[in-house]
C-alpha cells in the first residue's frame, strides 16, 4: 500500500484562478521526496490538503488508506509536520510544549527526545516567545519527530534560516527517521538540499505536476540545449516538441529543457526542426528548475 496517495486534486481561492489542477502524487513507504516549484505554485496548498488542513474541491486522498477528513485523528498520530510559519503557544516553555506533545502519542520516544533536546541545546525553561526563529523551528521538529511518525511532512521548515542552520535542520529531520523507514515529503526553495536529501523530486508549475522523476533520472534523461537564435519562432517550434518542458530566451541562445538525454536532444532538434548546430548537455537540478520556472511553456 502507498503511504500517500493523492488523484486529480483541484484547488482554487479564487473563481477561474486553478492554483492545483488535476495533481496526482503517490509516494511509497520509505521515499524521500522534495516538493519544488515558484512561490504560489501550490506547494503548501498540497502539503494541507495531504494532512486535512484544507480540503480539496476535486480529486481523492488518502494517506495510509485513511481519508484524513474523515479519520483525522487516525491519520495526525501517523503523521508529522513541520511548516515555515507553524506557531506554538509563545506563553508555553519548551518543557511545557515538549509534555504536551508527549501526551498525544503513545508511540513517543523520550531517548530521542532527550537526544534532540541535547543536541538542539534549547533551555527547557525558555518561554517559546524568547527563542530565535531556528531554536522554535528545533522545538517543532522534536515535537514531530518523537513520536516516530510514518509519514513526515516538512513545507518550507528552514525557511529564512542561514546556511549552516538549514543544513543540520533538513539533516536532523532525514537522519532522524530514514534509518526507520519514514516517507518523508519536504518542500524547499534551496535546490542543493533537495538534491542531496531527496531521492525523487516532484516540480509543480502552472497549476500541475511537471516533473516526477527520480534524482537519478533527472540527471541521466534531461538535458537542456542551447539552440542559437532564428530570426524568429525558435522558442515557439521548441515548445512544439512534445519532450520539451520549457524554453527560456536568454542573450547568447534559447535554453531549452528537454527529457531527453543530450544526445537524444540534439538529435531530435536536428530531425524535427533541422537546426544542426544546437549544444546539448545535462545540468544540475538548481539550473534545471531556473531555465523551467523562469521560461515559457
Amino acid at each position: 500500500m502507498n503511504v500517500l496517495e493523492m488523484y486529480d486534486i483541484h484547488r482554487s481561492f479564487e473563481a477561474g484562478v486553478p492554483v492545483l489542477d488535476g495533481v496526482d502524487l503517490t509516494m511509497a513507504p520509505g521515499e524521500v521526496v522534495g516538493l519544488l516549484g515558484r512561490n504560489g505554485a501550490g506547494k503548501t496548498t498540497l502539503i494541507h490538503i495531504a494532512i486535512g488542513m484544507l480540503h480539496q474541491q476535486r480529486g481523492t486522498v488518502k494517506i495510509f488508506g485513511l481519508d484524513p477528513h474523515r479519520q483525522p485523528v487516525e491519520v495526525k498520530r501517523r503523521v508529522g509536520f513541520v511548516s515555515e510559519n507553524q506557531i506554538l503557544p509563545a506563553f508555553l516553555n519548551v518543557h511545557e510544549v515538549v509534555e504536551l506533545h508527549r501526551g498525544l502519542f503513545s508511540s513517543w520516544d523520550d531517548e530521542m527526545a532527550r537526544e534532540l533536546a541535547t543536541r538542539f541545546a534549547i533551555p527547557a525553561n525558555a518561554r517559546i516567545k524568547t527563542l530565535s526563529k531556528g531554536q522554535a523551528r528545533q522545538v517543532a521538529l522534536l515535537c514531530a519527530l518523537c513520536h516516530r511518525p510514518e509519514l513526515l511532512l516538512l513545507d518550507e521548515p528552514a525557511g529564512g534560516l542561514d546556511a549552516l542552520a538549514r543544513r543540520e535542520f533538513l539533516e536532523t529531520a532525514i537522519q532522524a527517521l530514514v534509518e526507520t523507514g519514514t516517507t518523508i515529503l519536504f518542500s524547499s526553495h534551496y535546490l542543493s538540499d533537495v538534491e542531496r536529501l531527496a531521492s525523487r523530486v516532484v516540480m509543480l508549475h502552472e497549476s500541475k505536476v511537471l516533473i516526477d522523476n527520480s534524482i537519478d533520472e533527472l540527471h541521466e534523461s534531461f538535458s537542456i540545449a542551447l539552440v542559437p537564435h532564428r530570426p524568429q519562432g525558435t522558442s515557439d517550434a521548441l515548445l512544439a516538441l512534445p519532450e520539451c518542458l520549457g524554453v527560456r530566451r536568454r542573450t547568447d541562445a534559447v535554453h531549452a529543457v528537454f527529457r531527453l538525454d543530450p544526445d537524444d536532444a540534439c538529435a531530435l532538434i536536428a530531425a524535427r526542426l533541422g537546426i544542426t548546430d544546437a549544444r546539448c548537455r545535462t545540468a544540475g537540478l538548481e539550473e534545471m528548475f531556473i531555465e523551467i520556472a523562469g521560461g515559457e511553456r
